[in-house]
C-alpha cells in the first residue's frame, strides 16, 4: 500500500490493474470470457494451474539474475538461486531421471530458444542435421526451409534434410531415415514433432545415429507431459539431448527446457556447451517468474494423480478419433497413440484455412495444419486437434463425443457456407460464413451452433477463474 509520503509518481505502483489500465483488464476480461465460453482444441496449448498463474505472476519478475546458481552476475540472487536448483531438482524428478546421469537447464524462454541452443551446443555452423520435414508432422526449428526460403534459424545456419513418413501409413519411415543418412552424414538427427500422432522408436534412431557418431537429440514439445506418465516410449533411455516446452501436455506456463546427459562418451562437456549456449550465447537473463511457474508445474506433474491426467488425454484424444472415423473422416495414420489427431480435409475439397476460420465464429479453437503430401505448408489441408485443455476443463469421452459431433457439424456446414459463397477466397468464405443474406442459410446456422457451443461449454470449469462469477464484459458481441 502507498504511505501517505508516497510521492505522486509512484503512486501508480500501488494501484490494480483494472484501476490504472482498464483497457488492458478490459482485453483479458475477453480472453477470459474466450475461453470460459469455447472449447480448445489447438493440440499445442492447454489450461495451467491456478498456482502456476500465482507464481508466473509474481515479484519474482523484479529480479535480475543473468548466470546460473551460485555464479550470478548480480548479486542479491539467494533465492532466486535457491528457486532454480529446486526447478531442476523437480524436472530431474518428472522424468525419474538419474542426477549423477542427467542434468537441465530450465532458463529457456520457450521451445524454439531451447532448440536453438541445443543446436549451438551440439554442433557447429553448417553441420548436417536430419529432422522430420514439416508437411509429414516436423517442427519449423528442426531444420525446416522451402525451395525459395530457409525458414528459421535451424536451417539458416545449419544444413539440414529432412525425412519423412510411409506414404501409405503415415507412420516415420525409418527404413528411408537410415538410407539418406548414410548419404548427408548427419551430425545431429533430431526426432520428436508437432503433428505426428503416434509414438517413436527412439532404439531404431539411436542405431541410425551411432552409425554416423551423430548426436540423438529429442524435441518432446508435445509429448512432454505424456512421457513424464510414463504412458509414452522414453526418449531418456537413447537420446543425448532432450528438449521440451513446459505449456502444451506437461501444463505449466510458457518456457522451455533443455536435458543433458552428463555422462556421453562423445561429448564429455555437453552439460558446459549447453549451460554456455543458453546464456549468453543465445539469451539473457532467466524470467524468474517463470521458472517459478515451471517448478510449480513440474511439482504436479510428480504426483500420483499426473498419471491419471495423462491416461485420459490419450483416451480422449483416441475417442475423438474414432468419433471422426466413424463419420467416414480421413485421419493421418488413421487414429492416434498421444494427445494429438491430424484431421486430413483434402477429400472434402475443404482447406485447413477455412475450417480454422469457421470455427473461430463458432467457439471452437483449432489450427490449420499441413498434412502430408501437402505441396505447400502455407496452404495446409488439415487440421490439428488436442485434447489436453479439453481434459483440463474435466471432459472425459462421453463429452469428447459431443465435441466430435460438433466439429462433423462445423465440417458439414463449412461445405455449405463453400457452396453458398461462389468462391474460393478465404474472405469471401468468412463473409458468407459471418454475415446473413437472403436466400443463404450458412450464417444463421453459424449463430445456432455458437449458441449451441456455448452452452456447452459454460457447464466446465476454466483453471484459475472463478466461472460461476464471471461475467460477459465490454466488447463481446454476441447474443
Amino acid at each position: 500500500m502507498a504511505t501517505a509520503t508516497t510521492p505522486d509518481f509512484n503512486r501508480v505502483l500501488y494501484q490494480p490493474l483494472a484501476e490504472i489500465d482498464p483497457e488492458v483488464q478490459n482485453i483479458i476480461d475477453k480472453e477470459t470470457w474466450r475461453q470460459f465460453t469455447g472449447l480448445e482444441l489447438i493440440a499445442s496449448e492447454n489450461l495451467t494451474s491456478l498456482a502456476t498463474m500465482q507464481a508466473n505472476g509474481s515479484i519474482l519478475t523484479n529480479k535480475y539474475s543473468e548466470g546460473l546458481p551460485n555464479a550470478r552476475y548480480y548479486g542479491g540472487n539467494e533465492w532466486i538461486d535457491e528457486l532454480e536448483i529446486l526447478c531442476r531438482k523437480r524436472a530431474l524428478q518428472a522424468f525419474n531421471l538419474d542426477p549423477a546421469k542427467w542434468g537441465v537447464n530450465v532458463q529457456p524462454y520457450s521451445g524454439s530458444t531451447a532448440n536453438f541452443a541445443a543446436l549451438t551446443a551440439l554442433i557447429q555452423p553448417q553441420d548436417r542435421l536430419m529432422g522430420l520435414g514439416l508437411p509429414d508432422g516436423g517442427h519449423l526449428t528442426h531444420g525446416y526451409y522451402t525451395a525459395k526460403k530457409k525458414m528459421t534459424a535451424s536451417s539458416i545456419y545449419f544444413q539440414s534434410f529432412p525425412y519423412g513418413i510411409h506414404g501409405e501409413s503415415n507412420l516415420i519411415n525409418y527404413d528411408s531415415l537410415s538410407s539418406q543418412a548414410r548419404l548427408f552424414k548427419p551430425k545431429l538427427i533430431i526426432c520428436g514433432a508437432s503433428a505426428y500422432p503416434r509414438d517413436w522408436d527412439y532404439g531404431r534412431l539411436r542405431a541410425i545415429a551411432d552409425e554416423h557418431g551423430a548426436f540423438l537429440m529429442a524435441d518432446i514439445a508435445h509429448t512432454s507431459g505424456l512421457i513424464a506418465a510414463g504412458e509414452l516410449n522414453n526418449p531418456f533411455d537413447f537420446c543425448d539431448v532432450v528438449t521440451t516446452t513446459t505449456h502444451k501436455t506437461l501444463r505449466g506456463p510458457r518456457a522451455g527446457l533443455i536435458f543433458f546427459r552428463k555422462d556421453s562418451q562423445q561429448a564429455p562437456d555437453l552439460e558446459k556447451r549447453v549451460n554456455d549456449a543458453v546464456f549468453p550465447a543465445c539469451q539473457g537473463g532467466p524470467h524468474n517468474n517463470t521458472i517459478a511457474g515451471v517448478a510449480t508445474a513440474l511439482l504436479q506433474a510428480s504426483q500420483p494423480t499426473w498419471k491419471a491426467y495423462a491416461k485420459q488425454v490419450i483416451s480422449n484424444a483416441r475417442t475423438l478419433a474414432d468419433e471422426l472415423v466413424a463419420q467416414g473422416y480421413k485421419l493421418q495414420t488413421k487414429g492416434t497413440d498421444n494427445h494429438l489427431v491430424l484431421w486430413d480435409l483434402r477429400p472434402l475439397k475443404l482447406t485447413g484455412s477455412k475450417l480454422e476460420k469457421l470455427c473461430d465464429l463458432l467457439g471452437i479453437t483449432i489450427n490449420k495444419n499441413a498434412v502430408s503430401g501437402d505441396a505447400s505448408a502455407q496452404t495446409p489441408g488439415g487440421i490439428r486437434l488436442g485434447t489436453s485443455a479439453l481434459t483440463s476443463r474435466d471432459m472425459l469421452e462421453p463429452d469428447i463425443k459431443v465435441v466430435a459431433g460438433f466439429l462433423h457439424r462445423a465440417v458439414q456446414l463449412a461445405l455449405l457456407i463453400q457452396k453458398e459463397s461462389g468462391s474460393k477466397l478465404l474472405k469471401e468464405f468468412v463473409a458468407a460464413a459471418s454475415i446473413e443474406q437472403e436466400g443463404k442459410e450458412g450464417a444463421k446456422l453459424v449463430k445456432q451452433l455458437r449458441k449451441e457451443v456455448k452452452e456447452f461449454a459454460t457447464r466446465w470449469p476454466l483453471p484459475g477463474v472463478d466461472a460461476k462469477n464471471l461475467k460477459k464484459p465490454a466488447g463481446i458481441e454476441e447474443d
